[in-house]
């Protein structure tokens, strides 16, 4: 039961998280990225423990390498263009996956 409380919450926040991301298709200030970059290691995070418990390795080995790749620390240099395709992708993603598991 709190197990799908959790998912159903993680799912929700993920599909705001997809704006968030569409945004930075736009100029926006330097630290709007790193925030996103932030948000984005967490909630991935969250989700690979989530699919862990489920039981779903492949989504939560997809979960763990968004964590990595959007990690703040050590920051992966992809370029703009590359950021932005990245951008794009996790959102039709996580889109895809609300969608999926949405009752």
């Amino acid at each position: 039961m709190q197990n799908d409380i959790m998912n159903k919450t993680l799912y929700n926040i993920g599909l705001g998280f997809e704006v968030a991301l569409l945004l930075c298709l736009f100029p926006m200030p330097y630290g709007y990225y790193m925030l996103i970059r932030f948000v984005a290691m967490i909630l991935f995070a969250c989700m690979a423990y989530s699919f862990y418990n489920a039981e779903h390795k492949v989504l939560c080995v997809v979960a763990v390498a968004l964590a990595l790749l959007f990690q703040p620390i050590i920051k992966i240099p992809l370029g703009r263009v590359m950021w932005n395709v990245v951008d794009v992708i996790v959102a039709i993603g996580l889109i895809g996956l609300w969608l999926k598991n949405r009752k």
